[in-house]
């Protein structure tokens, strides 16, 4: 009796030793394509010198195994890959952007990594599973907040204490930050949300405990009280308080980068065009804003940079070489921090989030601290956010009523996605029972 206990409680024992370990792995001793020299060849729209040094890493792992990189601007490459992989052939192993899911997954190769395993490791599994099947994961999470000129802080004399928790701490922030001349005109916007409405409404509408889609998971929420309630306060913003105007700069984000405005909200992708685009700049960043104090629903939407996708018509040897280029991928630290830290994302593996890099980081320290109360509703169609973006137009442009023109983009947005394949995960978001 007593062996049979003993036996009993061995099992339990490696059971839980064996849950404790799980996780992707990577084997370094495995042996490649039968130790046989073979090219991969790699398409990407940008960072081929950093994905080449990944790499390069890899091949001396494996001298057998060489890669050819190949880099396309985004338009001509979501162009070319398409079509590449429609005639049968294109790369084995490619860079996705999941606004692109539709069009790549039917050419896609599954991932011969557990489900189970990929979750122990990673944010946001299981919002990806496909028939149990996982074809990419998110290596970066990303969501917006406010940039802020530091200079135009400072000469406003504030300091950190004035950071803004709240959107009507936020709004008597921008006043102190406005500018204008003798006449009135304003030299010097406050807050400039021009041509960012189309991002802003879903995360300022989570917060309020508004999903973005309706019970059925595909007709989307638009035309609400919450997105009235939004569109009315940004509105407020230029028309009453005067922090910023239609027409003053038409983009918020040039308008920041020429130093016209000193806050916007934008994504943290912002922070690497900033540095290439106007290093002259300096710049802060803090947490997007939520109505009350407090923890909201959710803090605001986010969406994940992609891992690498599988050509399904490659060569069984090329697929299975790109299956273990995948595994090395994930289990490389360095690798997946700098890849994250380089789109001003938060890392997706759960290992990283606290690592001291992000801490270090601008925006990835913010990122971090909210990560758990973002949503990714899915890859919902492209309508979603340029019909939102048209309806904020017609209200300060056209002077359309805050009323007909959410009604009117309702409509667009069910017309523009009848017949969409699209299913919302928003149901899958940890806190989802909490919503109103």
């Amino acid at each position: 009796m007593k062996r049979v206990m003993m036996f009993a409680l061995f099992a339990m024992l490696l059971s839980c030793f064996s849950a404790f370990a799980a996780g992707v792995q990577f084997d370094p001793n495995k042996v490649i394509n039968d130790g046989k020299p073979i090219e991969i060849e790699f398409w990407a729209w940008q960072a081929t010198a950093e994905f080449q040094a990944f790499l390069d890493e890899y091949t001396k792992i494996h001298p057998n195994v060489t890669f050819v990189v190949k880099q396309e601007g985004w338009n001509d490459y979501w162009t070319k890959l398409p079509l590449a992989l429609q005639s049968g052939s294109g790369p084995a192993m490619f860079n996705i952007h999941n606004s692109q899911h539709d069009n790549l997954i039917n050419y896609l190769a599954p991932y011969d990594i557990a489900v189970e395993d990929l979750a122990n490791d990673f944010i946001g599994v299981d919002a990806h599973v496909i028939d149990g099947k996982i074809y990419y994961i998110d290596y970066g999470i990303m969501t917006g907040g406010i940039f802020y000129n530091k200079k135009m802080w400072q000469d406003a004399e504030l300091t950190d204490a004035d950071i803004p928790k709240t959107w009507e701490q936020l709004r008597e922030v921008a006043k102190k930050l406005t500018k204008t001349d003798a006449n009135g005109n304003i030299i010097q916007a406050g807050f400039d949300f021009n041509k960012q409405f189309d991002a802003m409404w879903q995360g300022m509408n989570y917060q309020r405990g508004q999903l973005l889609f309706k019970d059925d998971k595909k007709t989307v929420n638009f035309d609400n009280e919450a997105t009235a309630k939004n569109a009315r306060f940004l509105v407020e913003l230029y028309e009453v308080d005067h922090v910023g105007s239609k027409d003053f700069g038409t983009q918020a984000t040039d308008d920041f980068g020429q130093g016209m405005a000193a806050m916007i909200y934008n994504w943290g992708w912002f922070a690497n065009s900033l540095t290439a685009n106007y290093p002259d700049i300096e710049w802060g960043y803090f947490r997007v804003p939520t109505f009350e104090d407090g923890v909201p629903f959710a803090y605001d939407r986010y969406n994940g940079e992609s891992t690498m996708g599988i050509n399904k018509n490659a060569t069984p040897e090329a697929q299975a070489v790109v299956q273990d280029v995948i595994r090395f991928y994930l289990t490389n630290d360095e690798i997946v921090r700098a890849s994250a830290l380089m789109y001003g994302c938060v890392p997706a593996k759960k290992s990283l989030v606290n690592d001291e890099a992000v801490k270090n980081h601008p925006v990835a320290k913010e990122l971090a601290s909210i990560v758990d109360r973002l949503i990714w509703p899915g890859t919902f169609p492209s309508t979603v956010e340029s019909t939102a973006e048209q309806v904020m137009d017609d209200i300060l442009y056209n002077g359309m009523d805050i009323a007909e023109a959410l009604k009117n983009g309702q409509e667009t947005m069910e017309r523009d996605m009848k017949g969409s394949s699209f299913v919302s995960v928003e149901d899958k978001y940890a806190h989802f029972s909490e919503k109103k």
